[in-house]
């Protein structure tokens, strides 16, 4: 329990920390949402006009007092309203979540499967040259920028062998290309992680052991060998959330699918701050709640760091 305690008060922390920085940060960007939505002389507003809408939005006030209220609007679940559509920020992002939560679900799942599988079949492929070609994938996947992967697919898969439609794919058909944009790249680390994590454990003395018994080198791997290799695995798969967030704001903009990621790329040109700030926070809040989640598991895998946890 006082690990609980402590794992979950570094989270609210880094929380706080986040949402301060921010602001800050949001509040120095040189323009004004409001003065470039309403400042136009198409609309014909006064000067009196524009600073009651000012009044309304609430950024007629000092900066700690905006931050008061962004910050007592945020632990209500209000995260404000967005200049650019006049919407409440939750809806707006209520509406965009969906879309982004699939594919950010499917490509992680993506990824974890093409590691595994390069990871496993690196250690256990016949031929040599097969398993260094194997190991060397990750370097290529890493290195290959997304915007680029996405552009590759549809060049390849929808206009040179037409498999999947650009116009007209139904949502299955228009989830696949951009989930393979996504978990190409994220399997990367992943693969390289858990394939040097299974070296190391083969080379433990409880390994020479079973296989003395007779063993096979995939009953080795599957039964006495996976479960240890999966520990550093797991960790690197909670510091990739951050990762698969922004490379889904960029697959996003690149198929052009609606989502969070559509919605910060309108955010960013329009200076719509209160959608920034809450696309922020909320990107923190799932990467600090995932990496907690992995830190409280990791004792339950692993026995001796529950020891350590207890000791400490």
């Amino acid at each position: 329990m006082p690990y609980l305690l402590r794992r979950t008060g570094q989270a609210l922390i880094v929380l706080a920390v986040a949402f301060t920085a921010t602001f800050v940060l949001l509040q120095a960007l040189p323009g004004d949402a409001i003065l470039i939505k309403f400042e136009s002389p198409e609309l014909g507003l006064s000067p009196e006009q524009i600073a009651d809408i000012r009044a309304a939005y609430g950024a007629d006030v000092p900066l700690w007092q905006q931050f008061g209220h962004t910050l007592a609007g945020f632990l209500q679940g209000d995260f404000g309203t967005s200049v650019q559509y006049g919407t409440p920020v939750h809806e707006l992002i209520g509406s965009a979540l969906p879309d982004t939560l699939a594919l950010a679900g499917l490509g992680f799942l993506v990824a974890v499967v093409l590691a595994v599988g390069i990871a496993f079949l690196s250690t256990l492929a016949p031929f040599g040259w097969l398993r260094r070609g194997l190991r060397a994938l990750p370097g290529v996947f890493v290195s290959v920028p997304v915007f680029w992967l996405g552009i590759v697919l549809i060049q390849v898969f929808s206009f040179q062998l037409r498999l999947v439609p650009v116009i007209g794919a139904d949502p299955v058909q228009g989830l696949i290309l951009p989930v393979l944009t996504l978990a190409v790249p994220i399997s990367a680390p992943l693969a390289q992680v858990l394939a040097r994590s299974i070296d190391e454990v083969q080379l433990s003395p409880f390994v020479a052991v079973v296989r003395a018994k007779g063993a096979s080198g995939a009953w080795v791997l599957w039964r006495n060998v996976a479960r240890n290799a999966m520990l550093p695995a797991i960790t690197i798969a909670g510091v990739l959330i951050g990762e698969l967030i922004g490379g889904a704001v960029v697959t996003e903009t690149v198929f052009g699918r609606a989502g969070i990621g559509r919605l910060t790329e309108q955010a960013v040109a329009n200076q719509d701050v209160a959608v920034l700030q809450a696309i922020v926070i909320l990107s923190t809040l799932v990467f600090v709640v995932v990496n907690l989640a992995v830190d409280l598991v990791y004792p339950v895998l692993d026995p001796r760091l529950k020891r350590k946890a207890v000791a400490a």
